[in-house]
């Protein structure tokens, strides 16, 4: 059988026939209705504007093709992996389900996992990720070095239970956040969505769709997989997604149904066809698809077709549905949709604590290994010197307490406990519970743009007519001047009589310029010159076709816009609020509706007269243009108007001479307002047959098609337009960013901006939400294709110095291919950068550059699924809970439902956290370090024996009941109150330089711990000389005591559970006097002399530090120190 191309090219061909209205389909588990499930076509298009001669340049076709221009192009390599069917490999699979049935489980299956790790890769990973560490590493050969008789000293469990209770609470602990994290995969992967059958549709989960099954997608539901479109509630085939979850981009996308199955008459009728689907390998670029639909029977005309498929007949996984509903064949699913290709995987993020506590474990292990070899020397490496060089090694080794490990980790579940109880952070969750203290050290932020600084609800601002200027709150005022230039031209007061519209349309032009006539021009070509649709069920009734039907029905329903602009549905959606409601829109027609005219109270509730304009031709709005325009005709008048509305840069030079305009535009361009000029120009018939004899000849051209229909646009019509006016729309920011984006950078955060959107979206969301700092320069790097371009670009941008740079994504590629170094240290140094145009995997690589040449630590925010690859490649990743999905907040660290909150999350849950553990670590390694000089005194005193001074229950009770819970009392502390820590974000700017734990504070600690080491142990053999047998238990006294009273001094500001834990642990060492007979001489330790030398003792190795302290403290206060 022959096979022929259909024309996809005509409108005719997206023509439905008539659907069915009856029957009932049985699902799995209810009988759903039909109007709920059945794709029946439904005529939306008034037959005047359904002529099958329209060719691919009417406005729906235009938008189509405009709507993936190769300027936001990243093309990404086609990955090819295994064969026979598998990941990585073009498919072809039958049409018909049916017949694919035995072919599904060939492919990946349909789920979200973002879990570490599974039920054989658990135990492997858990203990390669710690003891990938020096410090566990060292106590696992502690440990086993116990099972060595010559080596072993004590009691077995001292050394081997901690490393095993360490471990069990990390393992624990990661069991733990990667059960909530398959948990919430489950959620994910459970939503329920309807698959069409032969016997009716189906509901199934999420994760039981497979590669060739048809589910039905309904309107504002998220697609679950890649799908080719086959069926759509609109008589055209068109619906629009979402994609901002994918791409980042707020612009709704145009997509195209296969002809030969919208034009059947239902979906069910999909089963009777018979042939295949071919679809490429799967790729990142969510930009590009290649495939065919072949129908081979099945078609009312027993023809087989052949269809090429192209991006335009696809909706990816992650997107949603904005209008209508719509059947959709599943051609990836699971890893090989574009969304999970353009993901990363999670990744087991490491604090930066954790690597600087690593370090100073090796530092503390070479002074275990030369205070080791210090005794051997000094005993003259006699005999087999190397076993008690061993020995003693094992009898230093507190000097690297294990107990850190525990301290630390505790630490880091009560950080996160706190987080989440929060209530100034109302919906936080702590999804990775390993890296609290991160957020203390954040110097640089990479957050989104859409949905996470902006709500992504435009709202149109301002409006500027050159001598008057009107906002939101002023519209009442523009009602006014449309009512009074409506009711002077009929001369009628009642309101009822401004029905009668034939004089709607007199008045136009210059002749008389008087306010209520601009005003109404003005709402006038903003009602019209845009691509918006009203939504179906706000339309008035289809069955009306004349005007003065039209003029007498009542409008009663909400109205809803669908468009790809946003920007659009703003300016359209202030027209209706100040009373010129777009009613209907079809391919060839606009219709407006003169809400000015009624009562406040009967508007959407009354009759109202009716504009209807002619369609004649409609120009896009591309990235190159930077402007649409539409030609239109009224009805009533007959007279011809071309309006364009586009960026104040190109239309300066098309609008006739003015003095306000480039004011009036940088006024808004600082107020963070997308501005758009508005033009008019009457034409005459005979000018307009001019334009449209060229413009067909331009079409016509085989060579250079686009550049000269440009042209005859620019000759005939963008000439000495009338300007109109100015409007100014905002991307409503979120609640207080632009306090916390001032609080982050004045804490010394750098904010960098990735978004999918364009230079200009972005430019001005930047400056709205006060990244860019009044007066800063703003300096664009776009288009750049060379080394050379880049090289310039980087030269130029090394000259302005404080800026902000703005960037698209082929730039910054290029930039990073050729200038990677210098580009990231010249960056890396600005107040912000915003880089726009970005896919999810460019997002991931800014991160990855920014840790590897700045080395500092980078936070990612965002609210969506283009956002998580970012998220999980930074050291900390923060998701927001958006309206349009969870995607981002489940991959990432940290979830808040605003960005505001995450001033709080740093300046005071990330200070505070890092700060805490910072003095925790030093605090337990001083705690070890104190014991073991103890042990070298002692062991000194001894003829450099390898004895142990503490062994059996008091090692082990030193560390826990005795001392355990003062020390970790310390997480309780604060320097400073959250009020000062808001007030005041100087203070986090301090911690990034890393003082409070470094190099210079261990030594310090390091000295401490000699000097009280040496002087409780030297104290206890001078003072009871006398009753040396007694040592043990009078040096002990003296350390737990000594341990007790620093806890005390290092706590700026007590707590009752810190008071609590001392006297506690106070009490619990008195007690084990008496339980632990082989330790303690009860009656020695009751004597006068043990309590006062005691107190001596203790009082000697502490009390100079104290006073130390307090000098310190008025001769060199800290920062916060003066604030409180």
């Amino acid at each position: 059988m022959s096979k022929r191309r259909l024309p996809t090219a005509r409108m005719g061909d997206y023509m439905p026939a008539p659907g069915r209205s009856d029957g009932r389909f049985v699902g799995d588990e209810e009988e759903i209705p039909m109007h709920r499930l059945s794709i029946n076509s439904r005529r939306s298009i008034d037959s005047a504007g359904m002529s099958s001669t329209f060719s691919i340049d009417t406005p729906l076709m235009a938008a189509a093709s405009d709507m993936d221009e190769p300027h936001s192009r990243i093309t990404m390599p086609h990955t090819h992996l295994d064969s026979g069917g598998k990941r990585g490999k073009a498919r072809t699979e039958p049409l018909n389900p049916q017949d694919n049935a035995f072919k599904k489980s060939r492919y990946p299956a349909n789920v979200v996992s973002n879990n570490k790790y599974n039920i054989i890769t658990f135990l492997p990973l858990v203990l390669f990720e710690q003891f990938k560490f020096f410090f566990n590493m060292y106590f696992l050969l502690v440990a086993l070095s116990q099972f060595v008789p010559q080596l072993r000293i004590g009691y077995l469990f001292t050394y081997v239970g901690p490393l095993v209770f360490v471990l069990a609470v990390t393992m624990a602990k990661e069991w733990h956040d990667d059960y909530a994290r398959r948990k919430r995969d489950g959620e994910a992967n459970s939503q329920r969505y309807l698959r069409l059958t032969v016997d009716g549709p189906m509901a199934v989960s999420s994760s039981k769709i497979r590669v060739g099954d048809l589910v039905l997608i309904e309107k504002n539901q998220r697609v679950p997989a890649d799908m080719v479109l086959l069926r759509t509630t609109e008589s055209s085939g068109a619906c629009f997604v979402r994609t901002d979850q994918l791409d980042g981009e707020t612009d709704w996308k145009l997509r195209i149904a296969v002809p030969p199955t919208q034009k059947l008459d239902d979906s069910l009728d999909l089963f009777l066809l018979h042939g295949s689907v071919y679809a490429d390998a799967p790729h990142k670029d969510i930009y590009d698809f290649v495939g065919n639909l072949v129908i081979d029977s099945g078609l009312p005309d027993a023809q087989a077709v052949t269809v090429p498929l192209g991006v335009e007949n696809t909706m990816w996984a992650n997107t949603t549905l904005a209008s209508g509903s719509a059947v959709g064949y599943v051609v990836y699913t699971g890893r090989d949709t574009r969304a999970a290709m353009n993901t990363g995987h999670a990744k087991t993020k490491v604090g930066i604590l954790d690597t600087e506590v690593n370090r100073l474990s090796k530092i503390l292990f070479v002074v275990t290994l030369g205070l080791s070899l210090a005794m051997v020397a000094l005993d003259g490496f006699k005999a087999v010197w190397y076993i008690t060089l061993f020995r003693f090694l094992i009898l230093f080794s507190s000097i690297i307490p294990i107990s850190l490990r525990v301290n630390l980790d505790m630490g880091k579940s009560f950080y996160s406990m706190m987080i989440e109880r929060d209530r100034e952070i109302p919906g936080a969750v702590v999804r990775n519970s390993m890296i609290p203290e991160e957020l203390g050290r954040i110097e640089y932020c990479l957050t989104d743009k859409t949905g996470t600084l902006t709500c992504n609800e435009m709202e149109l601002k301002r409006v500027h007519m050159g001598v008057m200027a009107y906002t939101l709150e002023t519209s009442d005022e523009v009602t006014r001047h449309l009512r009074a230039n409506l009711k002077d031209r009929v001369g009628a007061e009642d309101p009822e009589e401004t029905r009668q519209p034939s004089a709607l349309a007199k008045g136009h032009g210059k002749a008389r310029r008087d306010m209520p006539q601009r005003v109404f021009d003005m709402v006038e070509s903003l009602a019209l010159c845009h691509n918006v649709t009203p939504a179906e069920e706000s339309a008035p009734a289809a069955d009306s076709r004349t005007h003065d039907d039209r003029a007498g029905v009542a409008v009663s329903k909400p109205m809803s816009y669908q468009a790809s602009s946003p920007d659009e549905v703003a300016i359209v959606k202030w027209t209706e609020h100040v009373g010129v409601v777009l009613a209907e829109r079809t391919l060839s027609t606009i219709t407006l509706r003169l809400d000015a005219l009624l009562p406040e109270e009967q508007r959407g509730h009354g009759t109202a007269p009716l504009l209807t304009y002619d369609i004649l031709q409609v120009f896009p709005f591309t990235s190159e243009s930077k402007r649409m325009g539409i030609v239109v005709q009224s009805r009533l008048s007959g007279d011809m108007y071309f309006i364009q509305k586009g960026a104040d840069a190109v239309m300066t030079r098309i609008v006739e001479y003015n003095d306000w305009l480039d004011e009036e535009c940088g006024n808004m361009a600082r107020d963070g307002l997308r501005t758009l000029v508005v033009g008019r120009k009457r034409l005459s018939r005979q000018a307009y047959a001019r334009f449209e004899q060229a413009y067909s000849q331009a079409r016509a051209s085989v060579v250079g098609r686009a550049e000269a229909m440009r042209q005859a646009v620019a000759d005939h019509l963008e000439s000495d337009l009338e300007l109109l006016g100015l409007t100014g729309v905002e991307d409503r920011l979120q609640d207080h960013v632009r306090t916390t984006l001032e609080l982050l950078g004045n804490a010394g955060v750098r904010v960098w901006m990735l978004t999918g959107d364009k230079v200009e979206t972005a430019t001005c969301v930047a400056v709205s939400a006060r990244l860019v700092r009044r007066g800063q320069l703003v300096h664009v790097i776009s288009g750049l294709r060379s080394a050379s371009e880049v090289s310039a670009a980087l030269e130029t941008l090394r000259t302005l110095g404080d800026c902000c740079v703005v960037i698209d994504g082929d730039s910054l590629q290029v930039a990073l291919d050729f200038y990677r170094d210098e580009f990231v240290r010249i960056a890396a140094a600005l107040p912000a950068v915003v880089c726009c145009r970005c896919s999810p995997t460019q997002k991931a690589d800014v991160v990855r550059v920014l840790q590897q040449h700045t080395g500092k630590r980078v936070l990612a925010v965002g609210d969506g699924g283009n956002d998580v690859s970012m998220i999980q490649a930074a050291d900390v990743g923060v998701g927001l809970v958006g309206l349009e999905g969870r995607q981002a907040s489940l991959a990432a660290d940290f979830s808040v439902d605003q960005f505001s909150y995450l001033a709080r999350l740093l300046l005071w849950h990330g200070r505070n956290s890092y700060k805490r553990s910072a003095k925790l670590a030093q605090f337990v390694i001083h705690r070890g370090l104190i014991i073991s000089i103890m042990q070298v005194v002692f062991s000194a005193l001894f003829y450099f024996a390898p004895i142990a001074l503490f062994q059996g229950m008091l090692l082990v009770g030193y560390t826990t009941v005795y001392t355990m819970a003062p020390v970790f009392s310390l997480v309780l502390d604060r320097d400073v109150s959250d009020e000062i820590a808001m007030l005041y974000p100087e203070l986090y700017a301090e911690l990034t330089k890393g003082r409070a734990l470094s190099l210079k504070t261990f030594f310090i600690w390091l000295l401490i711990s000699i000097y009280q080491g040496g002087a409780l142990m030297m104290l206890a053999v001078w003072l009871f000389d006398t009753d040396f047998i007694h040592v043990v238990s009078i040096s002990f006294t003296g350390l737990v005591l000594n341990e007790l009273l620093m806890v005390a001094l290092e706590i700026r500001t007590w707590h009752r559970w810190m008071i609590w834990s001392i006297l506690g642990s106070l009490a619990i060492y008195v007690a084990s006097i008496w339980v632990l007979p082989a330790y303690f001489d009860v009656m020695f330790i009751l004597s006068a002399a043990f309590v006062w030398k005691t107190v001596v003792i203790t009082a000697v190795s502490a009390v100079p530090l104290y006073i130390i302290k307090v000098i310190r403290r008025i001769y060199a206060p800290p920062a916060y120190a003066k604030l409180t």
